[in-house]
């Protein structure tokens, strides 16, 4: 069965463009305005909203304000229609809970990729709930065979992910083993560590989200598609947040390329804002992207990394962490650290 999508839009003429971009890959409804919107969920749920921002009587910010209210809506993905590249529209957007933006006029071929990237993550979020609810249901009481299965579904996404990259083979298991090692020089107890240890190997679940053709690019990224790169945070947060038998599991995920300076993304978080597992994964992550072999360089020597690390001690790094790891570095005199 294919996926039902909503249209609203108040300009007819654009909204029969978009279903004659879309109607043969899905179920495409049309409504023209946000009171017609809401009549239409009271006999179907979508799987997708376009909604358009600018519209009499109700735009799309009341409209989608109003869906969100509904339980049955709460997580199904709204992107938002818009002529506006102001940020404040954007901004706006974003905290009435949008998904993305699409600027009109549309063009078919990046309207046709946004939906299909956001139904993909809309059906493996679902999927990836309904598993971990399943499987928590079947072993509540058997805590160690849920811990075993953690891992094995920890593992098979970590591959899934790995899979993407045919140059990074084995990131997410270094990454989440520096984090560990660096969480328990810190203090953290056993147990904590190998949250730890899980949420970085989750890390990069949001890749699943971006393009192939992006990740194995043998060569600088355009601007344009670092924008899209940088949309693997907040993808991977969406996946990682309705599994609530892990703390802190979405955390590391979403925020692991803030920088402590404020400097980085997705929110621009610094200092002691950013979270605790976010900055120790974060140190993990760049030791590993500089000590690794990647697409258009080989390993750094271990000296430049050591200089990067202690270099971004306080501007990209949290300070103590980055202290944690230039204490595991000097530990590591053969460097043999990189080869887990």
């Amino acid at each position: 069965m294919s996926n039902r999508i909503l249209v609203v839009d108040d300009d007819a003429t654009m909204a029969r463009a978009i279903h004659s971009f879309l109607k043969d890959d899905y179920e495409v409804y049309m409504v023209t305005s946000g009171r017609n919107a809401l009549q239409f969920l009271e006999k179907k749920t979508p799987e997708l909203v376009l909604l358009d921002i600018k519209m009499p009587d109700m735009d799309g910010f009341e409209t989608m304000t109003e869906m969100r209210k509904r339980p049955e809506m709460e997580d199904v993905p709204v992107i938002f229609l818009t002529g506006d590249e102001d940020s404040e529209t954007e901004e706006h957007g974003l905290a009435v809970g949008a998904s993305d933006f699409i600027r009109k006029p549309v063009v078919p071929n990046v309207l046709k990729l946004r939906v299909r990237h956001m139904l993909e993550l809309y059906t493996l979020r679902n999927d990836l709930q309904h598993e971990v609810e399943l499987q928590t249901a079947e072993i509540i009481e058997q805590q160690e065979k849920l811990r075993q299965m953690t891992y094995q579904i920890t593992e098979a996404l970590t591959g899934a992910i790995d899979a993407k990259d045919t140059y990074t083979s084995g990131h997410s298991f270094r990454v989440a083993t520096y984090a560990r090692e660096i969480a328990g020089r810190f203090g953290y107890s056993t147990a904590d560590q190998e949250i730890v240890f899980i949420t970085g190997m989750l890390h990069d679940v949001g890749k699943i989200g971006v393009p192939n053709a992006i990740i194995n690019k043998p060569g600088k990224l355009t601007d344009e598609e670092y924008e899209v790169m940088k949309s693997h945070p907040a993808i991977g947060a969406q996946i990682l947040e309705k599994i609530t038998t892990i703390p802190h599991i979405a955390t590391g995920a979403h925020w692991h390329h803030e920088r402590y300076d404020g400097r980085g993304y997705p929110d621009g978080l610094s200092g002691k804002d950013i979270p605790e597992i976010a900055r120790i994964i974060g140190v993990a992550d760049a030791y590993d992207a500089m000590s690794s072999k990647r697409s258009y360089r080989d390993p750094l020597p271990q000296t430049v990394v050591r200089s990067e690390i202690e270099k971004g001690s306080g501007t990209q790094f949290d300070p103590v962490f980055a202290g944690i790891m230039l204490k595991m570095i000097d530990g590591d005199t053969e460097y043999k650290m990189r080869e887990f």
